[in-house]
């Protein structure tokens, strides 16, 4: 042990210093808001936690469960559901970090790539962001190095009981998101590892094994209801396979230079440096580990850009750290011009890197996002800014009269409003949510009935979706809370509303 600790302290160093960096993502884990996705997410585990009957929930709107199912286990644990779901993401972050260094040590044999490797992730400002979310893209990337790890393991070695392991992982992505689908696909790029074109007789078999494992978890779904509308919801984001044909390059084109700007934004640029010279640098000598990764990281976002209707930055998360793997692989040069280049550019990148992460850590609004990213975590009615503040408010309204029920107006009936404040006061029966559409221009009948019963009502809704003045309609203003603010100097708020006594 003592000639281990001797022969590798500086390597011991490395990983150290990389996981203190992993575990920033725990600090300040709720300073963005809720999220549209994360409080329709949590407000489901919720749901489900209570009710054995419903496990099966998220598949009413064509969603796999796996997240949710997870979640469930850390909302039993931490208060804070916001704070709970994001736990989660950050383990699967962590599973993520720990699966990019050992699949550049596999591929490239050296201690250097996978502690490089560990390093841009745990600080890069893509996966910092979004290991942070309780979504459910960062599950899926962990799934997806892990399913190419064992997969590679079980065809360079021949082994049964890693394909068995690889299917589980597949299956596991499967039962996460659909874009797992792109996983089974690749797999058969992985035969390009195998010794000889002869020894496909027995990879063959291997990868029915996967295929099979992770088919048959994904059918696990079919014992809830619903589970054809995963096929059909998927329908509503991705455009048929005749798109190409009919139009190429709508919306191939824009998609690809939007999914260049986030990779240069939250890569940050330095990383796609990086990964540039990887290639270049590797090309002669690992050019079929360079071929594979390629694959791995440009496949997803050309198709999705092509087929899919809706891109957003967190779609093509799982496809990071596979060029994370390529940009750590330029370590491997020797030359020692060619390394103070590689460090220069490093140390930038982690300048870079930590500049971004410590304003997600210490003030959002200030963090160079990407304009799409920024409006809706931090702008528009997605961005649950006051959701949280107003729960506490009705809360102590709640506690300071125990006998009266309160109910609470929102607007639309899902997403950030009203999952977003059902999901804080989940353990308060007698306040009542209800959601009551959107462009309020006039006292909502429901909420006239609450008042006029003798309930105290109130009314949650974005500023934005309010075309009216709230004194002409019967409404007194309690709280504003601001959002950030817009390009223009604008900004919207979250309004809480009480009804004026009948």
């Amino acid at each position: 042990m003592n000639r281990f600790l001797k022969n590798n302290w500086i390597y011991i160093l490395a990983a150290v210093l990389i996981l203190i960096l992993f575990s920033l993502r725990f600090y300040h884990l709720t300073i963005l808001p809720v999220f549209a996705d994360e409080a329709i997410y949590i407000r489901w585990a919720q749901v489900m936690k209570a009710e054995e009957t419903l496990r099966f929930l998220p598949l009413s709107d064509g969603k796999e469960p796996l997240f949710m199912w997870a979640a469930m286990a850390f909302l039993k644990f931490i208060h804070d559901p916001l704070m709970a779901a994001r736990m989660l993401s950050v383990f699967c972050g962590f599973g993520t970090m720990v699966g990019v260094s050992l699949l550049s040590f596999f591929l490239f044999k050296h201690k250097k790539v996978a502690l490089v490797a560990g390093l841009i992730y745990a600080i890069s400002p893509f996966s910092f962001f979004f290991d942070r979310m309780a979504l459910v893209d960062a599950m899926l990337a962990t799934f997806a190095v892990w399913t190419f790890i064992f997969a590679y393991l079980s065809f360079t070695q021949e082994r049964m009981d890693y394909a068995m392991i690889a299917g589980f992982m597949l299956g596991g992505a499967w039962l996460t998101k659909s874009p797992a689908l792109f996983f089974a696909i690749m797999l058969p790029t992985l035969w390009l590892f195998i010794k000889s074109p002869k020894r496909l007789i027995k990879i063959i078999p291997l990868t029915l094994v996967i295929l099979i494992i992770g088919y048959g978890m994904f059918n696990i779904l079919r014992l809830g209801p619903n589970f054809e509308l995963i096929a059909s919801r998927n329908l509503d984001y991705v455009y048929p396979i005749n798109h190409f044909l009919v139009s190429p390059l709508d919306p191939l084109k824009p998609f690809l230079l939007q999914s260049w700007q986030w990779l240069v934004m939250m890569g940050p640029w330095s990383l796609i440096v990086l990964g540039l010279i990887g290639y270049l640098i590797n090309w002669k000598k690992n050019w079929k580990q360079m071929i594979i990764l390629t694959i791995w990281f440009l496949g997803p976002i050309v198709v999705e850009s092509e087929f899919a209707k809706v891109l957003t930055a967190r779609y093509i998360l799982f496809t990071i750290p596979f060029l994370i793997v390529i940009a750590s692989s330029a370590f491997l040069e020797e030359r020692k011009t060619l390394v103070k280049i590689l460090a220069v550019i490093l140390v930038f990148f982690i300048a870079q890197s930590l500049i971004f992460d410590h304003w997600l850590l210490v003030n959002p609004a200030k963090a160079n996002l990407p304009r799409s990213e920024r409006s809706g975590y931090l702008e528009e009615w997605t961005a649950g800014y006051g959701i949280r503040e107003a729960s506490i408010f009705l809360r102590n309204e709640q506690a300071a009269h125990p006998n009266e029920k309160i109910v609470v107006g929102t607007e639309g009936y899902f997403g950030t409003l009203p999952d977003g404040l059902e999901m804080y006061l989940n353990d308060v029966p007698k306040i009542t949510v209800i959601g009551v559409g959107l462009g309020i221009n006039k006292m909502p009948q429901s909420l006239a009935d609450a008042a006029k019963s003798g309930d105290s009502t109130y009314l949650l809704i974005n500023q934005s979706r309010l075309v009216a003045n709230p004194a002409s309609i019967g409404f007194t203003v309690l709280s504003s809370y601001p959002k950030a603010y817009r390009p223009d100097g604008t900004r919207d708020s979250l309004l809480l509303l009480k009804v004026k006594p009948f």
